[in-house]
């Protein structure tokens, strides 16, 4: 394997970097608070690193996702790449393809996904959908929504009428909503043949971090996906596993070049913080950890753009992300010292990102249980 970026991924990574470099500033942040920045997004959509993706593959993706981490932009990227751009362009019908994708592509479709581990979503035979999924994230900022029902059959919705929406009060940075269906029209995303249900297992209690729990890209996955393929919902549930993880390693590398900027400069005593063995190794122990949070997505992407089985590898990236980057987050903002504490630091919004995606991603234990399980079935 080789995860050299391409030409294009380079230039693409690095047209992004400057893109959230300039306009996701802490001052803009802070503007946006738990809502999104429209004028970033259309800069990104204008720039055309929505519609690059297709080419740039899921590696690209999350290279791309990389950056936006870094700087904790308040846009609905990720969610609307994987559950709207890579969705349909790998699983729809060629007419949903040619109505929807220029849309996403300029970013007037925003597609955000909710695909609840335990089946909450019921569809009757003429594609009216009835349930609830607790909370989407960047469901606000959404026009269409893609939906898993309890057969793991993927429906798109248009917001609008026949469905509710209510607004979740959150304390941290990402724009989230609860979806409701009361018999709301969707279509089935590519054929309307429905997959056979996957083996049910029981609920299973989890830890969430502070505040309101985030919908998780959890359930059950019982295909190991060679590439864009029969189980369509377990591809783009497998997709959104390591596009997230990739946003996890860019929020850890943020998190860890500010702590590392800050005791680099923050004397104690005569001496610069980072002299410190102990301080030495805590952000050691850190960069490890983001090494290996972006190195299992590399490998994860890359095997899907390759054509090879990678529902195994997703489900590893997932891990590391939810089980290292909650230690790097909490590494950045111990390091900071009493100005960690701060709500209004730079690093807060780090240490928020890095703990949502660590519950959307689901529990290191849930995750681990998953893998173990498909790799007992030999998939």
């Amino acid at each position: 394997m080789d995860f050299t970026p391409t030409e294009a991924q380079a230039e693409a990574r690095d047209l992004a970097a400057r893109i959230f470099g300039d306009l996701a500033t802490h001052e803009r942040l802070r503007a946006a608070g738990t809502g999104s920045d429209p004028e970033l997004f259309k800069a990104l959509c204008t720039a055309g690193l929505v519609g690059a993706v297709t080419e740039l593959g899921l590696l690209g993706l999350v290279l791309l996702l990389e950056e936006q981490g870094r700087t904790t932009a308040q846009v609905p990227y990720a969610a609307t790449c994987v559950y709207g751009l890579l969705a349909v362009a790998s699983h729809g019908t060629p007419e949903q393809r040619e109505r929807l994708l220029p849309g996403i592509e300029d970013g007037s479709v925003v597609v955000a996904g909710a695909l609840p581990a335990q089946g909450g979503v019921r569809a009757a035979a003429r594609g009216e959908l009835t349930g609830s999924v607790p909370v989407v994230p960047w469901l606000r900022d959404a026009t269409h929504v893609l939906v898993a029902d309890a057969d793991r059959q993927l429906w798109l919705a248009p917001l609008g009428e026949g469905t509710g929406i209510t607004p979740v009060e959150l304390t941290a940075p990402w724009s989230a909503a609860r979806l409701t269906l009361d018999r709301a029209p969707a279509e089935p995303l590519g054929p309307a043949a429905k997959v056979p249900p996957a083996r049910r297992r029981p609920a299973r209690t989890h830890r969430t971090p502070p505040g309101p729990p985030f919908g998780r890209t959890t359930g059950p996955s019982r295909q190991a996906l060679g590439g864009p393929g029969a189980d369509a919902c377990a591809d783009v549930l497998a997709t959104a596993r390591t596009a997230f993880a990739g946003l996890q390693a860019g929020v850890c590398a943020g998190s860890l070049a500010r702590a590392v900027a800050h005791t680099n400069t923050r004397e104690q005593f005569g001496r610069p913080l980072a002299t410190r063995q102990a301080v030495q190794l805590r952000a050691a122990d850190a960069h490890m950890d983001t090494e290996a949070i972006r190195v299992t997505a590399y490998e994860a992407a890359w095997r899907r753009d390759a054509g090879l089985p990678y529902a195994t590898h997703a489900l590893t990236a997932a891990w590391w992300a939810s089980e290292a980057g909650q230690r790097v987050v909490h590494t950045g903002q111990h390091l900071h010292g009493g100005a960690g504490a701060d709500l209004d630091h730079p690093v807060h919004r780090h240490f928020l990102w890095g703990r949502q995606l660590d519950a959307h991603l689901g529990c290191g234990a849930e995750v681990l249980q998953e893998l173990g399980e498909l790799i007992a079935h030999g998939e």
